[in-house]
């Protein structure tokens, strides 16, 4: 069985448009509509559980009826942190999956994904009980350092931008948490999966990503979503 969890819980404040990002609507329908339709519409995905801020899950209810999205079985609420969230999400579903199943976690504030990058998540996945949806650096990259100045040079090919989703063997995702509570990890990583995984010396494996598969962060990438909604809408029309 292979479930989506969508994460919905944040406010997303730097967009600015007054309500959480993933609430926006672009062309008069809401961002997370777009992105619940991705794994509604992928014939291997065979259930989608929300993971949604406890303020809007009423309005939650009312995108899954208006846009038929059947394949949506579960609502659980999110948490004060995005880890928190993560870890709601991962629980709720230890009555409903079994270890080998898998879930593949997806931001929902991420809706530019295509069909090709959730396909090859869940063939990594399938061989490797793990695979995270990474991206080639493209531009140059250089160190963040004080006072706005740049000192050091880095090595774009030997880096990948990691972006979503992120895809697991339920039982594996059970055990990183485990293991991280048990080092006291969770309180000082980075509060991301792969940041525990980096820092427990597991192995990431890389599935196909590309440079339009971006989550949603500020009010110019709301901006570029509505450019690539409306070209994907004239290209349905012709």
């Amino acid at each position: 069985m292979i479930t989506a969890m969508i994460l919905a819980g944040g406010t997303g404040s730097r967009v600015g448009a007054g309500r959480p990002k993933q609430f926006v609507e672009i062309l008069g329908k809401p961002v997370l509509a777009y992105t619940i339709e991705l794994y509604q519409k992928n014939p291997q995905v065979d259930a989608i559980e929300i993971v949604c801020h406890a303020d809007w899950i009423r309005y939650l209810e009312t995108i899954i009826e208006n846009y038929e999205l059947s394949k949506v079985k579960w609502i659980t609420h999110g948490g004060e942190t995005f880890q928190e969230s993560v870890i709601n999400g991962v629980n709720y579903l230890k009555d409903k999956l079994d270890d080998n199943d898998m879930v593949m976690i997806h931001y929902g504030a991420a809706p530019f994904t295509s069909q090709h990058i959730i396909s090859d998540g869940i063939r990594v996945c399938k061989e490797h009980g793990i695979s995270v949806s990474c991206t080639p650096c493209f531009q140059l990259l250089g160190s963040n350092d004080e006072n706005r100045e740049s000192k050091t040079w880095i090595d774009r090919d030997k880096q990948v931008q990691i972006c979503c989703p992120q895809s697991f063997r339920y039982g594996y995702l059970l055990d990183i948490y485990h293991r991280a509570e048990e080092k006291g990890l969770l309180d000082v990583i980075e509060p991301h999966i792969t940041s525990l995984m980096y820092a427990l010396g597991d192995t990431i494996y890389q599935s196909y990503g590309d440079q339009t598969n971006i989550k949603i962060t500020t009010k110019e990438d709301l901006e570029l979503f509505e450019g690539y909604a409306l070209l994907r809408q004239s290209r349905r029309e012709e």
